[in-house]
């Protein structure tokens, strides 16, 4: 099978703005693909390894840190793309009042939002789909909005078990499904290219989720 063209170069990646409500968003500039799970997922790193940077996004032992809309910025060579990181759901020592008003700034944004191309739902490959989990994915089938499901800390599992556990998830969401790890980088090729794709900044080629990603920078073009 042909290896599929390298990744673009991260030229930049930073930080553009925190919204707490869709008045405050400032119109799409770039082409959006946004980040949603639950609050102890590892969204946040995540986030860091697909953008090669320790701190873009702020990460805490605390979770539901993050109370709005986070948007930035990831120059690449040839392109550029805005991840949008939204506030992490079902954590449950937050007021009622606040999960309500989270779910409702995340329902607008995935609704109405006209530069948003992808969703990236990120769910624990240990604990598989939740019912938050499962509502939102069938919610972003309902309007159309295309979607993508990641399993993260899949270092966390043997080797021997990793595809299987996210084969089992691939069914129960009834969608494509990535195993990812933040630690060891697996996945983080796979993961990046399908999104890069969807945006319509490289050609998309299948390609194996299951194996190691490799560490290689490409070449300057």
């Amino acid at each position: 099978m042909t290896n599929p063209a390298p990744l673009p170069a991260i030229v930049d990646a930073s930080f553009k703005i925190s919204a707490q409500t869709m008045g405050s968003l400032p119109p799409p500039l770039h082409t959006e693909v946004a980040f949603a799970g639950r609050s102890n997922v590892g969204k946040s790193s995540l986030i860091n390894a697909l953008v090669q940077r320790r701190k873009l996004v702020r990460t805490s032992s605390t979770p539901g840190c993050t109370r709005g809309i986070n948007v930035f910025q990831i120059d690449l060579q040839g392109g550029v793309i805005d991840f949008v990181d939204l506030p992490g759901y079902g954590y449950a020592q937050r007021s009622k009042a606040e999960r309500h008003s989270w779910g409702g700034l995340i329902e607008s944004f995935l609704k109405s939002r006209a530069g948003l191309c992808a969703v990236v739902v990120i769910v624990d490959i240990r604990r598989g789909i939740e019912p938050d989990d499962e509502q939102l994915i069938d919610y972003l089938k309902h309007i159309k909005r295309k979607v993508i499901v990641v399993s993260t800390k899949l270092d966390k599992l043997p080797v021997s078990k990793r595809k299987l556990a996210v084969t089992q998830l691939q069914k129960e969401s009834g969608v494509p499904v990535i195993g990812f790890s933040a630690e060891t980088g697996e996945g983080r090729d796979a993961l990046m290219r399908k999104i890069l794709s969807l945006a319509n900044v490289i050609e998309h080629k299948p390609a194996d989720t299951t194996r190691p990603a490799s560490n290689e920078e490409p070449e300057p073009a």
